[in-house]
């Protein structure tokens, strides 16, 4: 009796954890250095690294490090911050990371902070 609740109760949290975890976005194609197009099941959309800046010489240098901590398809979550024209401005960390990838560009010297630590 006491492993069938537990089997059964097993199923209940995989059924509801499931969901979560297979509708974070994807990362389709970094655009800039704090560009990301990002995409989940049915759209896609433009979204913007929050409370960072990168200077102009570090730009190209920016891009190539999320190249290489983001491929195509990286699944990340996004923490909305707000919008600017339309777009989203989220803080966005990798499913797995515990740090956000505006942070870690700080700590990489290649972005500074323009809002308080979360």
């Amino acid at each position: 009796m006491g492993r069938h609740v537990l089997g059964v109760a097993l199923a209940l949290m995989l059924l509801l954890i499931q969901p979560l975890l297979t509708q974070a976005a994807e990362v389709l194609q970094v655009r800039e250095a704090t560009l990301l197009q990002v995409g989940d099941r049915n759209r896609n959309y433009s979204v913007r690294l929050a409370c960072i800046e990168v200077s102009p010489e570090d730009q190209q240098l920016a891009v190539d490090w999320l190249r290489r901590t983001l491929p195509r398809r990286r699944r990340v979550n996004l923490r909305p911050e707000g919008s600017v024209d339309g777009v989203l401005l989220a803080r966005v960390t990798p499913i797995g990371v515990e740090q956000d990838l505006g942070a870690a560009l700080v700590d990489e010297g290649l972005a500074h902070a323009t809002c308080p630590p979360a």
